[in-house]
């Protein structure tokens, strides 16, 4: 189960660094470079990303990177081939990312069981809501992957109690309304919402949205579990290549 990766990973160092690539961006090959890259240099968990015509939680970085993928002819069947290859090769745990039409076009069902035979843990899909998921649920419960729901710094308490029932794995907090790739501020206001974040739920707690540097990092130290680098990552590939980012994760730790 990846809950319990995730607690054995944190039995051992404080906080743990969760990385997002687009699969396809630049290329397949690129891709596999950086995911290679990010493992060596300490990266303990990682969504890849189903490019998608309309990634409505995503900023420009992550759309830019979204549609140039999609401009190679990246498929659906690909990204399951590519899942399949980094699983096999690195031992860490992976997760899709996508939007619902994809799941939805593909059938829910025969995602989630596909998933499960290349060997990833779970997925990120941050336009189904829990009320709307019945069979996505059903779906994940079948085949033992986790659905990752997500928490705003808009969410209720109430909501959030909600939405902690049906996920699995790790609740992923948005550091800030939005989409990604913005300017964040790392303040107290940000420890508020996520001590509200940790008394909702039992889930390990990740923080995505904004982070950028080990301050970042230190900052989530104690607070939650998994820092999550999504832009600043596709950033550095693009000024840097696969070096860069190579020192990029290194630096975070």
């Amino acid at each position: 189960m990846l809950e319990t990766t995730i607690r054995n990973k944190l039995a051992q160092q404080d906080i743990l660094l969760m990385t997002h690539i687009v699969i396809g961006y630049p290329d397949l090959e690129t891709s596999f470079e950086v995911v290679r890259t990010m493992v060596e240099a300490g990266v303990d968990l990682m969504e890849l990303q189903i490019p998608f015509s309309e990634p409505m939680a995503d900023g420009p970085v992550i759309l830019k990177a979204n549609q140039e993928a999609l401009a190679t002819g990246i498929t659906v069947d690909q990204c399951f081939d590519f899942a399949e290859k980094v699983a096999a090769t690195f031992d860490i745990p992976f997760l899709f990312m996508t939007y619902y039409n994809i799941l939805f076009k593909y059938g829910v069902g025969a995602f989630a069981e596909r998933m499960a035979k290349v060997g990833l843990c779970g997925a990120i899909v941050p336009d189904l809501p829990p009320e709307e998921a019945d069979d996505y649920l059903s779906a994940m419960s079948k085949y033992g992957m986790a659905p990752i729901f997500i928490y705003a710094p808009n969410t209720s308490e109430a909501r959030m109690r909600q939405i902690a029932e049906h996920g699995k794995g790790f609740i992923y907090c948005m550091a800030r309304k939005g989409v990604t790739g913005l300017q964040t501020d790392f303040s107290g206001q940000l420890g508020t919402h996520l001590a509200r974040c940790r008394a909702s739920t039992q889930l390990p707690l990740a923080l995505g949205f904004g982070v950028r540097d080990r301050a970042d990092v230190e900052f989530i130290k104690g607070k939650a579990d998994i820092a999550v680098v999504g832009s600043q990552a596709i950033r550095i590939l693009d000024e840097g290549g696969v070096p860069a980012v190579n020192a990029f994760i290194a630096s975070l730790r």
